[in-house]
């Protein structure tokens, strides 16, 4: 294994080795820190945990252990994988894990950078944009369990650990990977938030970041990644395409963002759609039998949803 990944989610950590995987590294996707090795082909491996919104002592426990199996596949980097939206409170957890896999790795330059332009976001001037609005003018701002308030990447993250941070401006950026990888080395704090404003620079960022230990941010700054190995001859193919298995399929959906919220909406105007109530779950009144017969009655895509409106789940 070359590239060791920890995801902070678990869809978050299918995009990313599935980003890893049309790049061309052989990746699978781990649920869970795994028991035993891992198959030898495999060449990135993603560790999905879900220790965004845990404490923070227990994702710095979880991604510790994450590392400590990565590292015993043989992995030459790591990657640190957390929404483009950067998903947080001035608490945690992106800073205090990235400060604990700094620490445990040795690592002088960590890049942060969750853009990723063909998505929607982008990072200007340390900011995080979606599409042309500042992130705290989106509705991440109402997010009930990690409202985004602060768009400033530095500043936010400044507030969840004493490690300092800099920021590599897009004027740098634009200027290309020998330009970024010079202005790293002179960054005077471990943390180095990095613009990016066109899928290129993700590509960019990518190449800069050959021989770093670790690397933080979206699915995006991987892209540039597999290219660091492949100009060395180290991966055995080409890029993959995800390709489904035949037959019927179901839908699971709990997040309670704005736009899985819409998508639910939309879904459900379209297709069988069950709401499942948490507080009925809690009184055993429902439970994951029961829901995987309702699934398997329907035709077509059906939809099993806990999503709600961010009042919903303040007064839960």
């Amino acid at each position: 294994m070359l590239l060791g990944c920890i995801g902070d989610d678990f869809t978050g950590s299918s995009d990313l080795a599935n980003t890893l995987a049309r790049q061309g590294m052989r990746a699978a996707q781990y649920c869970g820190v795994p028991v035993g090795r891992a198959d030898p082909a495999v060449e990135a491996g993603v560790v999905a945990l879900k220790s965004r919104t845990n404490p923070a002592s227990e994702a710095v426990a979880q991604s510790l252990a994450a590392l400590e199996w990565l590292r015993a596949q043989g992995c030459r980097q790591f990657f640190f994988k957390y929404c483009s939206t950067f998903d947080s409170t001035p608490q945690g957890n992106i800073g205090p894990v990235a400060e604990a896999l700094i620490a445990a790795l040795g690592a002088d330059r960590v890049i942060v950078c969750p853009a990723f332009p063909a998505t929607g976001r982008s990072v200007y001037q340390g900011h995080l944009f979606v599409g042309d609005r500042l992130l705290s003018e989106t509705g991440m701002r109402d997010h009930p369990l990690t409202p985004m308030t602060d768009p400033d990447l530095r500043r936010w993250l400044g507030r969840q650990t004493a490690l300092g941070v800099d920021l590599i401006g897009a004027e740098t950026v634009l200027r290309g990977a020998d330009a970024i990888r010079a202005a790293l080395d002179a960054a005077e704090h471990p943390l180095v938030v990095v613009d990016a404003i066109r899928d290129a620079d993700l590509m960019a960022i990518g190449a800069a970041a050959e021989g770093l230990a670790l690397v933080t941010g979206g699915s995006g700054v991987a892209m540039g990644l597999p290219e660091n190995f492949r100009r060395y001859g180290l991966l055995a193919g080409a890029a993959q395409v995800w390709r489904g298995a035949p037959g019927p399929c179901a839908i699971l959906s709990g997040s309670c963002s704005q736009m899985t919220r819409a998508q639910v909406a939309r879904h459900a105007a379209e297709a069988p759609a069950l709401r499942i109530d948490v507080d009925k779950v809690i009184a055993g009144e429902t439970t994951a039998a029961a829901v995987a017969g309702w699934l398997l009655a329907q035709d077509g895509a059906p939809l099993a949803y806990s999503s709600a409106e961010p009042s919903q789940v303040r007064a839960a």
